[in-house]
């Protein structure tokens, strides 16, 4: 007599999943960001708008969304070629450098931020030879450049890792045996395989460097209208109990970020889709 045997699941069914998965989201994310949104609501329209136009905070937020993306971009160029250079290639010393594009994750960020401070300071170890050919990082918008950059090497580095290791070596080799040049090989074979991971590291890259805090607080100078990013007028209008304040530039924030994140997440699903045709 035979006996039906089942596929027992690790997991329990998709119904029990999905709930946890709602209730977890719901107590540790939406919770939260309702209470925002609640707070905010709570001032008003004319006052809302006041306060997140203020000349002082909007050039915070120009200060913040511009460095966030110039050090996002910079970390998807260089953040591919040590992910390429990492996974391609065998050379001396290659288990350090892997370990060593996670140490931003292990430093708290005030470490960081010290550190980066010390180095690039009109008397650090680099500053005292940039100083003189009017080249100031710190307490200047490139010094917050430079912290972002550093924050968010790792997340583009470990995202296109896996993705360089999965594409074939025979699709470049068959390019180049059709008479395709390097940059042809990479903008056609290449490029296109990577892109979706690249775009998913460039988008985790650009969120963390909106909500940095501690690199940047000690590097950037905090000068109103100068090197003041969102981030810290924030804190400084909650030391200063002003919660209003803080919440309705901490929601200007929060939607910004919102809709430039649903923008690169939909680009990404475009172009995976896209690929997947075209192969």
């Amino acid at each position: 007599m035979s006996k039906v045997s089942r596929t027992r699941k690790v997991l329990p069914g998709f119904g029990p999943t999905l709930g946890f998965t709602l209730f977890y989201l719901g107590i540790i994310v939406l919770l939260p960001l309702s209470a925002l949104f609640l707070r905010s609501a709570g001032l008003g329209w004319s006052q809302f708008w006041k306060i997140v136009t203020d000349p002082r905070v909007v050039a915070s937020y120009k200060l913040t969304f511009g460095t966030s993306l110039i050090a996002a971009l910079i970390n998807a160029v260089f953040g591919f070629v040590v992910a390429w250079s990492l996974v391609r290639y065998r050379f001396p010393g290659k288990k350090l450098i892997d370990a060593l594009v996670d140490l931003p994750f292990a430093l708290p960020t005030a470490v960081s931020g010290i550190a980066l401070t010390a180095i690039y300071a009109p008397t650090g170890w680099i500053g005292q030879y940039l100083e003189p050919l009017g080249i100031k990082v710190a307490f200047s918008p490139l010094g917050i450049v430079v912290a972002l950059t550093f924050v968010g090497l790792p997340f583009v580095v470990r995202t296109l890792q896996p993705a360089i290791a999965e594409l074939e070596k025979e699709h470049e080799e068959a390019a180049a045996s059709l008479g395709a040049t390097r940059l042809h090989a990479f903008l056609r074979v290449i490029l296109p395989a990577v892109l979706p991971a690249l775009l998913t590291g460039f988008a985790m890259a650009f969120a963390r460097a909106l909500g940095e805090y501690g690199s940047v607080v000690f590097i950037s100078g905090n000068m109103p209208m100068k090197t003041e990013i969102t981030s810290l007028l924030i804190i400084a209008k909650l030391e200063q109990y002003d919660h209003a304040g803080a919440t309705a530039i901490a929601m200007v924030m929060l939607m910004a970020s919102f809709v430039l994140l649903l923008a690169i997440n939909v680009l990404q699903y475009w172009t995976s889709h896209r690929h997947r045709g075209v192969a």
